[in-house]
């Protein structure tokens, strides 16, 4: 027979192969401290979460208020931007009006030069004997020069009658602001006066209502008070003779007793009684011998009873003190067989823990022991 290579099935390999890289990447997630997670505290991570959204929130208010601010600083520093310019062109305007009213090209000392020479000295000198330095307007130069100076004569009195208008617009303006203004305050002044005067008319009529009040208030007290008085007075007689006619002031005896009927003991009133006569007192002393005597007996039978009652209590506690003296020597010896007991047991335990770490655990496990452990992720 021929000796034939079949092909050999790949997919098995493969599979292993599979399996075994799958292993050695669980191994190293599972056995690596930085990744592996034994448990998740929801309640840490909870409020993690919180924290951060509170910081967030705080962040994001911090950013609104730094908007705010740096939007209030750019409208700061646009009006001062638009303040300052205001300030230069009035300063502008000011030093054009003070360059056209007080430095004038007609009062330079130059002006007969730039002005035709009108008001310049003459010169009386024959030009024949004048030289080179003395010439001032040469041939060729000046022309157009009176042209251009009307124009700028009549441009710079535009401007000024420009500016000069423009001023008289501002002051009227202003007049009427000023105008609109005190007309303003003054209506307010009179609206002022006006309900002042309705308070003032409003308090008085207050005060007078109230003093008419208080008067009838007043009245109505004085009357109630004589009234009161009267009263007193007719209750102060009417006392007076009352107290005069009682049995307190007759000292009537009769009085002090009442009759309640019904076969029952007559009453007697404390605030009427006048004392109590010589049969009632022979009466009380009489009884309050026999409740002595009664009493006197009665001590002589309770000493009797306590004397029979300590003969017995002395008799239960000598039995109490014997059956006492029994349970200690009962206790006293199971205490000790209950100590010879436990030596009888620390003994045996003894030679137990000897056989063990003597004879039966000789064997000490190695590290080799201990590393065969904990060694797959299965």
């Amino acid at each position: 027979m021929y000796k034939v290579d079949l092909p050999v099935d790949q997919s098995i390999e493969m599979a292993v192969e599979r399996r075994r890289s799958a292993e050695t990447t669980r191994r190293a997630r599972i056995f690596n401290t930085q990744l592996r997670v034994m448990g998740l505290d929801l309640d840490a991570l909870n409020q993690q979460v919180q924290e951060k959204k509170h910081q967030q929130n705080i962040e994001m208010q911090r950013d609104k208020a730094f908007d705010k601010l740096r939007k209030y600083h750019d409208e700061a520093l646009l009006q001062q931007d638009i303040d300052g310019r205001q300030k230069r062109a009035a300063l502008h305007t000011d030093l054009t009006q003070y360059w056209a009213t007080d430095q004038c090209v007609e009062d330079s000392r130059d002006a007969d030069l730039k002005c035709g020479l009108k008001g310049a000295c003459r010169i009386t000198i024959p030009e024949g004997e004048l030289g080179p330095a003395s010439m001032q307007i040469f041939q060729g130069e000046g022309i157009g020069e009176e042209q251009k100076r009307r124009e700028q004569m009549k441009k710079t009195e535009r401007d000024l009658q420009a500016q000069k208008e423009d001023n008289e617009r501002r002051h009227v303006r202003d007049k009427h602001r000023e105008m609109l203004v005190s007309k303003d305050l003054v209506h307010q002044d009179l609206r002022g006066v006006q309900l002042h005067a309705l308070e003032e008319e409003c308090k008085k009529a207050t005060r007078i209502g109230l003093d008419n009040y208080n008067q009838a208030l007043a009245s109505e007290r004085a009357e109630k008070l004589k009234e009161q008085q009267r009263r007193e007075e007719r209750e102060n007689l009417a006392e007076m003779q009352h107290i005069l006619t009682s049995d307190m002031m007759t000292e009537r005896a009769k009085a002090a007793v009442r009759d309640v009927g019904g076969g029952r003991p007559p009453h007697i009133l404390i605030d009427k009684w006048k004392g109590m006569s010589p049969e009632q007192l022979s009466a009380i002393h009489k009884e309050r011998e026999e409740q002595r005597l009664e009493r006197q007996r009665q001590r002589d039978a309770e000493k009797i009873q306590n004397a029979a009652w300590e003969l017995q209590l002395l008799k239960l506690s000598r039995e109490a003190e014997e059956e006492e003296r029994k349970a200690a020597e009962l206790r006293r010896e199971k205490r000790l067989q209950t100590d010879r007991y436990n030596m009888q047991l620390a003994r045996e335990q003894q030679a137990y823990e000897e056989y063990l770490n003597k004879k039966l655990y000789t064997n000490k496990p190695t590290k080799d022991y201990f590393y065969q452990f904990n060694t797959s992720s299965r």
